[in-house]
């Protein structure tokens, strides 16, 4: 079984001996991974470069712990939706790969459809 798989049973045996599928519709789901991303990024407001790396050598563990969060509703949300989230992930490599060409937008920040 792939680390992926094993991630997600976890969560989904999490979920169920618990009883809250009934609560997991996609809009909730959904809303859920955006307030775990936005609580990422409360680790990171008003905080200049210099304090961002001193910051993260102290926090790295509340971070982690959020970005797993985050990636627990992916995980959930996929299995869900019955989305292969691995295929789906290589897949977009490959889309951004051919929309962002490196010989048109390397070390450039300009969107694919002003390259």
């Amino acid at each position: 079984m792939s680390e992926v798989k094993k991630l997600t049973k976890g969560i989904i045996d999490f979920r169920d001996a618990r009883e809250w599928k009934q609560f997991h519709n996609p809009k909730d789901v959904a809303l859920s991974l955006v307030l775990e991303a936005t609580e990422v990024m409360e680790h990171f407001q008003w905080k200049n470069p210099e304090e961002i790396k001193e910051y993260v050598k102290t926090h790295k563990h509340e971070i982690a712990e959020e970005l797993a969060d985050v990636l627990n509703w992916v995980l959930l949300m996929s299995h869900d939706l019955d989305i292969d989230i691995v295929d789906a992930a290589e897949k977009k490599v490959m889309a951004n790969n051919a929309k962002y060409p490196v010989d048109k937008s390397k070390g450039k920040h300009t969107k694919y459809t002003k390259l």
